[in-house]
């Protein structure tokens, strides 16, 4: 059987077709494409479309429905991911010394392109739409449910790990009159976001998580946990718990794998060119690192929505793109369409969650009351 009839094999329980008139079949354009899936798993599937040799017309679809079916899982030489796990099994890779490489390689590559991506306050997180019709109005939806849900009053000082480019301490300053701590591994995010913080009492730093040692009314970190790391999470729920005032809450709002199996290794792709070190974590591995520490209140599951997100982003980004061409070049856009895409369709079969958790110290007296 030939490489090419191979692959025809296991992207049919996917239902795509090679060549196929479907909008989720995907177009080849160079034959030595199936070579390079199966030497190179998803690391040549990724590479092989930001060199031009296939195409879909609904990337999104494409992906939907081979992560639903696992099909690119029998396409994975199995040296990858032996690799992946002993890397993680044995590596601590988002230890100090690397825990700035994400910021130099993702958030450090351009705020052109991010303020083009993201929106009016970009935020580069899961919208909240329920009842929004835009981007920006789903944005400050989710902003405001963050201070509602960790119960915000003026004048009390929020922690904000990962705090991006500013845009949840700009509006907690600006509507509920508190003072935040931001904290980024991005030199860049930092220095956009002390522009547009200005004149308000925000504090940006450039600083791991690790080094904050000092007391907060509330603590917020949203989509940042993703960079933590399973070895490192224990410690993470140790710097919040000593960081918390009592009677504080902390929030907690991070992409999440299904199941822990899906939360020891990333994609190789994705490891490569758009989160380096990244790991989602699962539900039990959160619950284990805060035992004897936190206390959960709240669990909000909204991934459903994260997919209008990345479709607006990717429609942002596809308008701006005259813009932004002669600076990043063609194989940059395919690249970023691509991360963007195949997280819809992870997002869309429900592969990734994205949760809001709510944290008390030793319990909210009376019960805590979910908000929405």
């Amino acid at each position: 059987m030939s490489l090419k009839d191979q692959a025809q094999k296991i992207l049919s329980k996917a239902g795509v077709t090679i060549n196929g008139d479907k909008p989720w079949d995907i177009q080849v354009h160079d034959d030595r494409l199936y070579g390079r899936i199966f030497r190179e798993g998803t690391i040549g599937l990724g590479e092989a479309y930001m060199d031009g040799w296939w195409d879909a017309p609904a990337l999104d679809q494409f992906f939907e429905r081979v992560i639903m079916s696992n099909a690119g899982d029998e396409a994975i030489p199995w040296i990858q991911t032996f690799i992946a796990k002993v890397m993680h099994g044995f590596f601590n890779r988002q230890s100090r010394a690397r825990a700035f490489e994400v910021g130099e390689k993702h958030y450090d590559i351009g705020n052109d392109l991010y303020s083009r991506m993201l929106g009016k306050r970009m935020v580069y997180t899961c919208a909240y739409w329920k009842d929004a019709q835009t981007l920006d109005e789903a944005q400050e939806a989710k902003l405001d449910l963050i201070c509602r849900k960790i119960g915000l009053k003026e004048g009390q000082r929020v922690l904000d790990i990962g705090c991006g480019w500013g845009s949840f301490a700009k509006f907690a300053a600006e509507k509920y009159g508190a003072t935040v701590v931001g904290v980024t591994i991005s030199v860049e995010q930092a220095k956009l976001a002390r522009e547009l913080c200005e004149g308000l009492p925000i504090e940006i730093r450039v600083q791991d998580y690790r080094e904050v040692n000092e007391k907060f009314d509330h603590i917020v970190s949203i989509e940042m946990f993703e960079a933590v790391g399973s070895k490192n999470f224990r410690e993470y729920m140790e710097v919040v718990s000593r960081c918390l005032k009592p009677g504080g809450l902390f929030l907690l709002q991070t992409i999440g794998a299904v199941d822990s199996s899906l939360a020891t290794t990333t994609d190789a792709w994705v490891d490569r060119y758009i989160f380096p070190n990244g790991m989602l974590p699962s539900i039990a591995q959160i619950g284990k690192s805060i035992e004897g520490l936190l206390m959960v209140e709240d669990l909000h599951n909204f991934g459903f929505d994260y997919e209008k997100t990345l479709l607006a982003w990717n429609d942002n980004f596809q308008a701006a793109w005259p813009d932004l061409k002669e600076k990043y070049g063609d194989r940059f856009k395919r690249m970023w369409e691509y991360y963007l895409l195949q997280f819809v369709g992870a997002f869309r079969c429900r592969r990734n969650q994205d949760w809001q958790i709510v944290f008390s110290a030793k319990g909210v007296p009376g019960g805590y009351e979910a908000v929405r």
